[in-house]
């Protein structure tokens, strides 16, 4: 196997593991926070995958990951959850 393949596979475990625990740890429902959170987690996970596969280029992926943090970052701390 090749250094490609060893990170892709670790990239699908680790974003594999990380929705597998959300789904066990969320509560019941989907509101606000919890679709916004699976998203995230969807969107690291395949974007991940796509960038360790030579698909995406670095400042591609750089873009995805500010796009991610600043949506995060606004999601949760709004206020008044508007």
């Amino acid at each position: 196997m090749t250094k490609e393949y060893l990170l892709m596979a670790a990239i699908f475990i680790v974003g594999a593991g990380s929705i597998m625990g959300f789904f066990k740890t969320k509560t019941e429902g989907f509101g606000r926070f919890t679709t916004s959170t699976l998203l995230i987690l969807l969107v690291l996970t395949i974007s991940g995958l796509l960038y360790g596969a030579g698909k995406l280029q670095g400042d591609i992926m750089a873009n995805v990951l500010f796009a991610v943090f600043g949506f995060a970052g606004g999601l949760f701390t709004s206020k008044n959850g508007n």
